[in-house]
């Protein structure tokens, strides 16, 4: 009865927040971190050290205490060996800098002779194939040169690199690495001798100290105590980016797409570091560096000739500090001549446990780059084509009734849509695999029901299992023992969450996370269907009696492995057996579809994921730009927001107006809280229905595109919503830009977020190039900067010169239903007269497409000819003889060319060695430069030109 209440005391203090900001104290500042804490002292006295010593010798020097011992340092096949260590400590630290293919090198280190293990398993899960499959640099192709300059020895390895002119240089005293592309520094390691490695030790006795440290053996936060079992494990390692002035990533925070400064000072400057730690954060605080749901440690810096990134591969807790400066530390460190007085930014990163191991990407462009990444982590596959629609989600539909209420309005409405979502009131009281047989009698009539016009139904299944001895679920967890224990490692650990009292199955042990997926099949989850996917909330994770309202970093893993070491990579391990149940419950197995809220670097394997619990206000709609943004840049392309804002509730012109930016998230879903008004898109009534209705049709007219998106990112890690350096590397002015953006290489979205719905709006076209209006095809010659008039019928979207858009114009009810629909094809002409795209499609929910059942057209237009031919990836294999008959009646039934000035009059169409005349229509045309070939007859499979004369 006691923890019965004191549950419920919790549960309503949580929910009174609801209505407030966060509560700042819940959650640590850097101040109250002991780990941060040691490793700033550090930064400090290095700081003082590194002063003195530059007015002694009158030139700027880092006093780093770290050195290669002598003689250490040899080349052992693709790695370059080298033992280093703290002047004081004596504790040799082994380094292995190793050379992979496309130019990466990879940088590990801890003891040379560890006092016990480090946790060194998130390679394994993160890394692509546990790491097994990555492609390293022959021996044949490094070079290792040794000369002494100035007195000091510097270790060079040459090697050879398709992109790049590339070495790394490793000086002596102190431990420094340079990673130098194009004759130019760019990566720099202890450039700033922040460089510390606590070795793991012996606990003192009663009375004894480890060498003063701070917070080293306990630690206390409010009323929680961390007992630190193992003692001080943290490292901390400078990156220093020579050259830029710019970087990105390192998600997830509300913050500019343009990393602040966090230290130093400055314009903007943050007075706490970046913090990566994912947590349940009720209405997060907006342009902050706090930690949120994700943690992707991947940065990535840009300047006018190149893109270069750093990832650093650590699930634990990770503070990151940000500093501008003019850098003059380069030359003096390798007595090259003058000081370089090239910008620089400077990183600080410091993690709680584990082993250093750090990737440095040398591009040296944006899809140099992410090719490089996705070698490391693997690409976004393609998803379920459905989950590209739109998606209505609350907390909660109320019963069976209420969602095909739903279902019947938005089709009385002709709104598409392709998921209704069902949130923790569907269940048992809050037993995930259940449904409250009151409120839903038959949950597979109502799926069939759904199901008739394409629909699909997720329902949200959290990681916290109820503590109930007569549930199966809990029962079987218990008994096997795959709970994650306390940190005595004796029994459960227990906490609180939406069921109360609860336990949490352990994913980091092989055996629990094969059984978890196991309950995702269809002869498991009593009432689910081959339509039901799934929603993975709460799975940061939360705890709401817990420390930051998430685990004790002391209770223990499989393997005996703490909390601590693995937190970011908790939800990611859940997001993965998800999506493993899903995918092996039909034979053959079928594309999963699955929504996380916390994640790490390679979640983006195992389905989407959202921004989380934003609010109904016009700030958050801005924030949610930036958000998305830095999310693909980091490579977890599958993200959106939730439309409308999931606290409080929005006015009709804000709910339009996030509709209007949301059809251009990747993951479109409006979400609202249980206590909000209900808020459908009908709800708000004319002319706010009809805007709304439109800008939901504009989305799904332009699947094609977006399907064909996926598959380009799904083979190149390229993002899906660009920032705009990213297509525009050389414009400067684009770089910190975060209010408008690239999807993909072909569509400028400029939203508007303000409260004035009819206030003007700035708008920058650049480069060289033609930009037409999506909708109204009028032209613009960039580079332009200007205002534009945007009402609420009025959305700034343009397609750029050069660029063929594939659209399905005839409205349905849902994705599934357009499936065999004719395609149209928009030719944006460029500058010089041509235009080029690609065209993708397969059946939007097997894996028959790793056997060639696809159709990919590359489209060209070039000499007023617009050609369609397979990609180099089609061929010809019984699975795509199969799809290209499922798709032999699909055809392009409508070509719009924008651009062209000369006046046309007719098309010649040759297809199969068949020629035949088409008269060209401009009744109806926007304007005088837009023709139309309607229903030209071409099947989307088959070779085929178009030529206009």
């Amino acid at each position: 009865m006691k923890l019965t209440l004191l549950y419920l005391a919790a549960t309503v203090s949580l929910l009174a927040q609801v209505g407030l900001a966060v509560k700042q104290e819940d959650f640590k500042t850097s101040e109250q971190v002991a780990f941060y804490r040691r490793h700033q002292a550090f930064a400090d006295g290095v700081g003082k050290e590194s002063q003195l010593l530059g007015k002694s010798t009158g030139a700027s020097q880092t006093a780093s205490p770290y050195s290669v011992l002598q003689d250490s340092v040899y080349l052992d096949g693709h790695t370059l060996v080298a033992s280093v260590q703290h002047g004081a400590d004596k504790v040799p630290l082994k380094l292995n800098v190793s050379f992979l293919d496309k130019g990466i090198v990879r940088i590990r280190g801890q003891e040379a002779d560890p006092l016990k293990a480090r946790f060194d398993d998130t390679q394994k899960l993160v890394l692509r194939d546990g790491g097994a499959s990555l492609k390293y640099a022959s021996a044949d192709s490094l070079q290792l040169t040794s000369e002494a300059v100035n007195g000091e020895t510097v270790h060079t390895v040459w090697f050879r690199d398709t992109n790049n002119t590339a070495s790394l240089r490793m000086t002596e005293r102190p431990w420094t690495v340079e990673y130098v592309l194009n004759n130019k520094p760019s990566i720099l390691l202890n450039s700033k001798g922040l460089f510390h490695f606590e070795h793991l030790r012996e606990k003192p006795g009663a009375d004894g100290e480890v060498d003063g440290a701070d917070g080293a053996w306990e630690e206390t936060f409010r009323s929680w105590t961390d007992t630190k079992p193992r003692g001080p494990e943290s490292f901390g390692l400078d990156i220093s980016f020579s050259g830029y002035e710019h970087v990105y990533g390192i998600p997830e925070h509300a913050s500019s797409l343009s990393l602040k400064s966090t230290r130093g000072g400055g314009k903007d400057a943050y007075s706490q570091p970046y913090r990566l730690y994912n947590l349940d954060v009720f209405e997060h605080d907006l342009d902050s560096p706090m930690a949120l749901y994700g943690s992707i440690p991947f940065m990535v810096a840009h300047n006018s000739e190149s893109t270069v990134g750093v990832f650093w591969l650590n699930a634990a807790e990770t503070w990151i500090d940000v500093t501008r400066e003019k850098s003059s530390t380069l030359g003096n460190l390798f007595r090259l001549g003058a000081a370089s007085k090239e910008p620089s930014v400077s990183t600080h990163w410091i993690s709680e446990s584990g082993v250093m191991d750090v990737f440095l990407l040398p591009g040296p462009s944006a899809a140099d780059l992410y090719k490089q990444y996705a070698d490391l982590v693997e690409q976004t596959p393609l998803p379920r084509e459905f989950a590209l629609g739109y998606h209505q989600c609350r907390w909660n539909y109320l019963d069976q009734a209420d969602v095909l209420t739903v279902n019947d309005k938005l089709q009385e409405h002709a709104i598409p849509y392709d998921v209704i979502w069902l949130d923790i009131e569907h269940t048992d009281g809050k037993r995930y695999f259940t449904w409250d047989s009151g409120k839903f009698p038959d949950p597979v009539a109502m799926q069939q029901k759904l199901a008739y016009n394409g629909h699909q139904l997720v329902t949200v299944v959290d990681p916290h299992i109820k503590r109930d001895t007569e549930y199966r679920i809990w029962k079987e967890a218990n008994d096997n023992g795959y709970f994650v224990k306390n940190k005595e490692g004796t029994d459960n650990f227990q906490g609180w969450c939406w069921p109360g009292d609860s336990n949490w199955v352990d994913y980091l042990n092989p055996d629990a996370a094969s059984w978890i997926s196991s309950q995702f099949h269809l002869d498991k989850y009593n009432g689910s269907t081959p339509n039901l996917f799934v929603w993975n909330d709460m799975n940061e994770p939360s705890v709401f009696n817990g420390p930051e309202i998430s685990m004790d970093k002391d209770i223990k893993h499989f393997g005996g492995w703490e909390h601590r070491d693995l937190h970011n990579i908790f939800g990611m391990l859940y997001h993965k057996a998800t999506a493993d149940g899903l995918r092996t419950r039909e034979s053959p197995d079928k594309r999963p579809f699955v929504l996380s809220r916390a994640y790490f670097a390679g979640s983006q394997r195992y389905g989407a994921v959202w921004t989380g619990d934003n609010a109904a206000n016009w700030e958050h709609l801005r924030a949610s730009i930036p958000m998305v943004l830095s999310n693909n840049v980091a490579g977890m392309h599958f993200v959106g927001a939730d439309v409308g804002g999931f606290f409080g509730n929005p006015t009709p012109e804000l709910m339009t107006r996030w509709y209007q930016l949301g059809i251009w998230y990747p993951f479109f879903r409006a979400h609202a809280h249980i206590d909000t008004k209900r808020r459908e898109p009908w709800v708000f009534g004319e002319p706010y229905l009809t805007h709304i209705r439109n800008a939901i049709r504009e989305r799904y007219r332009l699947l094609p595109y977006w399907y064909t998106l996926f598959r380009e990112a799904s083979l190149t890690g390229m993002p899906l919503v660009r920032p705009m350096w990213m297509e525009f590397p050389k414009e400067t002015s684009m770089f910190s830009e975060d209010s408008s953006f690239m999807v993909g290489s072909a569509i400028l979205v400029v939203p508007a977020t303000d409260a004035d719905t009819n206030q003007p709006l700035d708008v920058r076209l650049p480069t060289q190039e033609n930009w037409y209006d999506i909708r109204s095809h009028a032209a613009y010659i960039g580079p332009l900067k200007r205002q534009f008039a945007s009402d609420l019928t009025t959305t700034l979207v343009f397609a750029r010169g050069g660029s063929i858009i594939p659209t399905r114009e005839r409205q349905r009810g849902s994705s599934e239903l357009m499936r065999r629909d004719p395609i149209t094809l928009y030719v944006y002409v460029s500058r010089t007269g041509t235009a080029t795209g690609r065209l993708y499609l397969d059946d939007g929910e097997t894996y028959s497409y790793q056997n060639g059942a696809f159709i990919e057209r590359e489209l060209s237009f070039e000499n007023a000819t617009l050609t369609s031919r397979p990609s180099p990836r089609t061929k010809s294999s019984p699975e795509q003889l199969e799809f290209l008959k499922a798709m032999s009646k699909v055809r392009v039934e409508r070509v719009v060319v924008v651009g062209m000035r000369n006046p046309l009059t007719k098309a010649v169409v040759v297809e199969n060695g068949q020629t035949r005349a088409i008269e060209l229509a401009y009744a109806g045309s926007k304007l005088d430069y837009e023709c139309t070939i309607r229903d030209p007859a071409l099947l989307v499979g088959n070779d085929w030109e178009i030529t206009l004369s």
